[in-house]
């Protein structure tokens, strides 16, 4: 018998007026221990998921489960859950130590039992020695995990992060990446994350949940929703891609700006309209006669690691390279690819008829 999921959305809808649906029938569950990451544009409704987990809010209709139980009416006071907001919400009037100690003091704890835990927190996020430092002392990344750690001080089975990071400099969010990663693998709870940054949600997750206009367009892991997405929307929005219409001519063959290419997709009408997608780093530099798309450089940029280039081929489409060689703008050069390289998007396919489809290809068709 499969485990009860830790959090269950059944049918869920949220709406504030009736011209402002934020969710739109949702549906999905959370397994005891994993990192989820809710992705998406603003005002997608990550957000409004995170606050209905919590309890800041009740759907307009439908039914939230935690471990089996409906809660829609349970108040937030009463869940096992606690939340990091993007500005963290600490009190500056209260050092460390008090900050972290808030919840537990509301709960009237022993003042032993209060320090043990507090103490214990600040360990786990690296703050040991911090306790009696004021609020405005503490830098932006510990602040942080001042927040943390009154997130884990009262034992909680689910963390709910709201863009904890947004406020960071580059270099400390990444830093904070392995850190809220490495946190989350030694607690051993549910982590719920809330970014529209996709390589945070790419570098940090279990599993990806990309919502789009209240909806959920797709989930999987990381590597499932970059290598697999399921429409053009997706693609666009996890990394950088190439998008381009295609036709399927047959199993294993696509039509593509002018050419036909084998592939690895199959299951699909004969001659059905499709988008294609193709990744910026699949596209090798070859030269003009030996590639399998000739293209003209219309832009090139160093990245550091790789030059990004900016190609259009005969057709007129664009195709974005990155590549660890250069090449002179205007100049023409070729593009080689493997079959593998080639994701066909069916045109308004489900993610129910997708899964199924991507089954049909066998364990192999993908190198898995």
């Amino acid at each position: 018998m499969s485990e009860t999921p830790i959090i269950r959305f059944e049918n869920v809808t949220k709406f504030y007026d009736e011209d402002t649906t934020v969710l739109s029938n949702i549906n999905f569950e959370l397994e005891r221990g994993k990192f989820y990451t809710l992705l998406g544009p603003s005002g997608c409704g990550k957000t409004t998921i995170l606050r209905l987990i919590a309890g800041f809010m009740q759907p307009s209709s439908g039914s939230i489960y935690f471990n089996g139980k409906l809660i829609n009416n349970v108040p937030a006071n009463e869940r096992q859950v606690n939340t990091v907001f993007q500005d963290y919400a600490l009190f500056p009037h209260l050092n460390v130590f008090e900050n972290v100690a808030f919840g537990l003091r509301i709960k009237k704890l022993a003042k032993k039992d209060i320090e043990d835990k507090v103490l214990e927190a600040l360990r786990f996020v690296n703050l040991s020695g911090y306790e009696y430092r004021e609020i405005a002392e503490m830098s932006g990344g510990q602040r942080q995990r001042v927040a943390i750690a009154r997130a884990i001080v009262n034992d909680p089975e689910i963390i709910l992060l709201d863009e904890p990071l947004s406020a960071l400099d580059l270099k400390l969010r990444s830093e904070m990446q392995y850190e809220l990663r490495e946190l989350q693998q030694r607690l051993g709870k549910t982590f719920i994350f809330v970014t529209h940054d996709q390589e945070e949600a790419l570098a940090m997750s279990d599993e990806i949940f990309v919502l789009n206009a209240g909806n959920i367009e797709q989930s999987g892991t990381p590597m499932d929703i970059y290598d697999e997405p399921i429409n053009r929307f997706v693609a666009d929005f996890i990394g950088e891609s190439n998008i381009v219409e295609g036709t399927m001519v047959a199993d294993f063959r696509v039509h593509i700006g002018g050419k036909e290419f084998e592939c690895v997709d199959q299951g699909l009408n004969p001659n059905e309209k499709v988008d294609i997608v193709i990744r910026p780093e699949d596209l090798e530099i070859t030269g003009v006669d030996n590639g399998k798309m000739k293209v003209k450089v219309d832009t090139q940029l160093f990245r550091g690691v790789h030059y990004e280039l900016s190609t259009y081929d005969e057709e007129g489409n664009e195709w974005l390279v990155h590549s660890t060689k250069k090449a002179a703008v205007g100049e023409m050069i070729g593009l080689d690819f493997d079959p593998e390289s080639i994701h066909v998007m069916r045109l308004n396919e489900t993610e129910e008829e997708f899964d199924k489809r991507l089954e049909s290809y066998g364990e192999d068709a993908y190198g898995n």
